[in-house]
């Protein structure tokens, strides 16, 4: 989308067409869920784009308005559902990085990298681990056996 050089002005009538085109083609909601989430992703519309874009949808027939807008609603639970893992993950990070800090002390700048790139799930691990640690080392060691 962004190597097509619309228009400013055209871009809420190019996401619309994509989205009456999209809800038109019947496909399995895996297809429709990656081809509208590019849709999406890379044709962001301002706040007045947006009302621009809504008024289009508007003018639809009922049957399609409601097609193109079970689309869009599967945006917004997917941007929903993304920002909350996210946010688990965030504060899983917080909490386990105060409770090493707490635990072992300071940690060099490349552990607490290493740290900060890890999993939900080894975040949680970490968290049950760390509870043995006495010295760095203990931290250092147990990232090790995640390499290996």
């Amino acid at each position: 989308m962004a190597k097509m050089n619309i228009a400013p002005k055209d871009r809420p009538k190019v996401k619309f067409e994509c989205l009456r085109l999209l809800a038109t083609l019947r496909l399995d909601k895996a297809r429709m869920k990656m081809v509208s989430g590019f849709v999406d992703t890379y044709l962001k519309l301002n706040q007045a784009e947006e009302q621009i874009f809504q008024s289009e949808i508007v003018k639809l027939e009922l049957a399609k308005q409601e097609a193109v807008m079970e689309i869009i609603t599967s945006w917004q639970l997917q941007g929903r559902e993304e920002g909350r893992e996210e946010g688990k993950q965030e504060g899983k990070l917080e909490l386990v990085m105060r409770l090493l800090n707490r635990k072992i002390g300071l940690m060099a700048p490349d552990v607490e990298e290493r740290i900060r790139n890890l999993t939900v799930t080894q975040l949680e691990d970490l968290a049950e681990a760390l509870l043995d640690f006495i010295t760095p080392e203990d931290l250092v060691n147990w990232l090790n056996q995640l390499d290996s």
